[in-house]
């Protein structure tokens, strides 16, 4: 062999182990999205089982509420329905846009509830409501930190997927951007 040809060789082998290389490093931040999601998820699902607990409790002393209720349950079944659908590849962009939508409408719709129990105060000072609101008031403080964990994960994925000369290889390889909460 001549000299051209090692360096063509050399030269070969080098893309080649490069291209191994950016695949692997994608993968291991699409993966880190999908450790972060699972840790959202049980926060997600924390919530649901607090919010129909909750639902439970309140609903036969406020009758008059029931649109509010009712609210509450819809959003929490369009959250489950698109966390479902997040699951499987958190790191796909429509279903985890999904679930950013059906999220606020239930952030908002659990709001709705606690700013009426606020306003209850013979509701507030039953040991179980008021167990069951701060029981619920400390997943959201820890679901929101999961999120920003979810979302710099996404983050890091993006900025990784975006830079030359991994970008070339994103499209042959069939990396998308993700979306984050």
């Amino acid at each position: 062999m001549t000299a051209w040809q090692w360096v063509g060789v050399g030269a070969a082998a080098l893309l080649f182990f490069w291209g191994v290389g950016a695949y692997n490093r994608l993968m291991a931040l699409r993966n880190a999205i999908g450790e972060a999601f699972a840790q959202l998820d049980t926060h997600l699902k924390a919530r649901a089982e607090a919010s129909d607990k909750l639902l439970a409790a309140v609903t036969p002393r406020l009758p008059s509420e029931q649109a509010t209720f009712d609210a509450l349950a819809s959003a929490q079944a369009e959250s489950l329905a698109a966390t479902q659908a997040s699951r499987t590849k958190p790191w796909a962009p429509d279903p985890v846009g999904s679930l950013a939508v059906a999220s606020a409408l239930h952030a908002a719709a659990l709001t709705r509830l606690l700013s009426l129990l606020d306003h209850q105060a013979e509701l507030r000072s039953e040991t179980e409501i008021d167990g069951l609101v701060s029981e619920l008031k400390l997943i959201e403080r820890q679901r929101a930190f999961a999120r920003q964990v979810f979302n710099q994960a996404v983050a890091q994925y993006n900025e990784a997927l975006n830079q030359f000369p991994t970008r070339v290889l994103a499209n042959l390889y069939g990396f998308k951007e993700a979306r984050s909460l």
